[in-house]
């Protein structure tokens, strides 16, 4: 039997993933759940826990902020996050696995029972360099589909990368605005979007917008400096961004045109 906890901030995504386990997994006792990466602190104080499934894109600390605090030969980390840019931190960071929402079933029960196994191995350089290149070969296969998924209240919405053409904030809400003209409101604020989104590919051009360069059609300065997208919306671009959006703009045409 494996001590767990779970850390996520938000609601759903703790009581789906406590269901997951309760029915799948035998061998996991769930000893508490955090809402924040404080909270976690208090838990791993008071607890010897074996196994953190814990998000990674959370408000104020995100759960790398955690990672500092777990005793490594003790204690083992599965990510479970909507985004899969996270891949390579999720790695660098000693993970056993890494589980992008919606958490599907069959990945679960695998990422649990190589948990099992892993745990209760001997911890020797070699058995951890092992586990370190599963996970990388994970992860390269994941990260091919370029999806976030977007918590949407009663579950999530998985979405392609590609097929956000902008972004804007709405007070602490992120809206999003796809190439199919649907729009999926998220409470989370843009900078954690910002943070997240492929950097050549999406420019934050404004304290209220983010917004995918693939389709850019035009700018112009009659009004300010002004994007037109393909999809025929008008973005303003900040003056304290300008510089940058124009600098973003040329890497981003070398970029594309090296394809």
């Amino acid at each position: 039997m494996l001590n767990a906890i779970i850390v996520d901030d938000e609601e759903f995504a703790r009581s789906s993933l406590y269901f997951l386990l309760q029915e799948n997994c035998e061998n996991i006792h769930i000893s508490g759940i955090a809402k924040s990466v404080g909270e976690a602190r208090n838990l791993l104080a008071h607890n010897t826990i074996d196994l953190i499934f814990l998000d990674i894109a959370m408000p104020g600390e995100n759960g790398f902020d955690l990672i500092p605090q777990i005793e490594s030969s003790k204690t083992h980390v599965i990510f479970t996050t909507a985004y899969d840019q996270y891949a390579l931190k999720a790695i660098k960071a000693n993970a056993l696995d890494y589980l992008l929402k919606p958490i599907d079933i069959d990945e679960l029960k695998e990422a649990v029972n190589k948990a099992t196994k892993y745990i209760a191995l001997s911890k020797t350089e070699h058995n951890k360099n092992e586990g370190l290149q599963n996970l990388a070969v994970n992860l390269s296969e994941k990260n091919e589909t370029r999806k976030i998924s977007l918590p949407n209240g009663q579950g999530y919405s998985l979405v392609s990368i590609d097929d956000i053409v902008h972004i804007e904030a709405d007070s602490n809400y992120s809206v999003f605005h796809l190439v199919n003209k649907d729009k999926i409101t998220v409470s989370k604020v843009l900078k954690e979007y910002e943070e997240i989104l492929p950097a050549h590919q999406f420019i934050r051009v404004h304290k209220s917008s983010i917004v995918n360069l693939n389709y850019l059609r035009e700018y112009n300065s009659k009004n300010g400096l002004e994007l037109i997208l393909k999809t025929g919306d008008k973005i303003a671009v900040s003056r304290r961004r300008a510089s940058d959006f124009m600098e973003k703009v040329k890497s981003y045409t070398n970029f594309d045109s090296d394809k």
